[in-house]
């Protein structure tokens, strides 16, 4: 069933969600697929479509996967650079990043318990990614990456675009098995979610960050 969602309210309410991520629901891959089905319409440069999917369900897989995962989440959350340490000197913005501090904690912790994981790849050929200009690149991916979360939005579905697991980017790739020449550009947890109270996000004014005909 596809929720009667608006466009706006489509792309304003699509949330990265962690802790809400329902851990005991199976998630039927058919679904999967209509929301992959989808993110093919979007762009890629040259029209390559080079993109592939990987969707892990296999128990053991999850739980390796998360483990990497755990690991990498841990680096990060003792790091300058964690979520919940930022903005410590604005009280209002710091009680936030610490809530978010604190569902990447949850999701970490809980990864292989997540019904459904899907790795978006490109080929990339032998020669492996470019020393210089990456965006046309990854441009040919993300997009598509990002469709697949509204389409799961848009199926009362949740996710949550991660890339912490790529620190161990070779061994999750032995372990499913990618070809070389096979990039990974992200990990999506999809499951069902419990609560749909969705709503946009606080952001900084357009105006703080728009900048017209120059800086």
């Amino acid at each position: 069933m596809v929720l009667p969602l608006t466009p706006d309210e489509l792309l304003t309410t699509t949330r990265t969600v962690r802790k809400r991520l329902d851990l005991t629901r199976p998630v039927p891959l058919e679904m999967v697929r209509e929301c992959l089905t989808i993110a093919q319409q979007a762009p890629s440069g040259s029209n390559r479509q080079h993109w592939e999917w990987i969707v892990v369900t296999d128990a053991a897989r999850r739980a390796a996967i998360a483990d990497y995962y755990r690991q990498a989440w841990e680096a990060y959350a003792a790091s300058p650079a964690f979520a919940g340490a930022q903005h410590a000197d604005d009280p209002a913005r710091a009680a936030g990043q610490r809530r978010i501090g604190d569902s990447g904690w949850h999701l970490a912790r809980h990864l292989g318990e997540v019904p459904v994981l899907v790795l978006p790849c490109l080929r990339v050929g032998s020669r492996g990614l470019p020393a210089g200009n990456q965006a046309d690149i990854w441009g040919s991916l993300l997009p598509a990456a990002w469709s697949y979360c509204l389409a799961a939005r848009a199926r009362g579905l949740g996710t949550a675009w991660t890339t912490l697991h790529l620190e161990h980017e070779r061994a999750v790739a032995d372990l499913l098995g990618l070809p070389a020449g096979i990039a990974q550009g992200g990990l999506i947890p999809t499951a069902y979610y419990t609560g749909d109270t969705f709503r946009p996000a606080a952001r900084e004014p357009l105006d703080t960050v728009l900048h017209l005909d120059r800086w």
